[in-house]
């Protein structure tokens, strides 16, 4: 079975497509084949320092996460998202947001959501593990 993740971007209700140039960006010092690696690729295999790895696809207004490692693949996942200012939707049916992103959530989804001042690694793996639940969050 496969695990994954989606990275969700909402603005005033209604979600809005990352900014891809910031994608890039941050995913560049962990492309895993950066020879294959074109202008307008919206599919990327990252690694990390520990060796974890990801795939990361871009669909119009989502990001899919598939098969992230445990360890510092996290961490990049996590900066992702912060930076972006979207949230990390688990397989638990929990989204991780920054707490500045509150007022953009659709209607009902305040209470699935953990909401935190910046999105770590830390934070993901707690969301992750549901040591962090809705219900905890500031």
């Amino acid at each position: 079975m496969s695990y994954g993740l989606g990275i969700y971007r909402f603005v005033d209700g209604e979600l809005s497509p990352p900014d891809m140039d910031l994608v890039r960006a941050v995913l560049a010092p962990y492309d895993a084949a950066p020879e294959k690696a074109t202008a307008d690729d919206t599919d990327f295999w990252i690694r990390a320092a520990d060796g974890g790895e990801a795939d990361l696809s871009v669909f119009d207004n989502i990001i899919g996460v598939d098969r992230p490692a445990l360890g510092e693949i996290r961490g990049v996942i996590a900066e992702l998202a912060d930076r972006l200012g979207a949230g990390i939707l688990t397989p638990r049916g929990t989204i991780l947001c920054r707490e500045d992103s509150r007022g953009h959530l659709p209607e009902g989804l305040e209470k699935d959501a953990v909401f935190v001042s910046e999105i770590t690694r830390e934070a993901l793996e707690a969301v992750e593990a549901g040591t962090t639940r809705p219900a905890e969050s500031p």
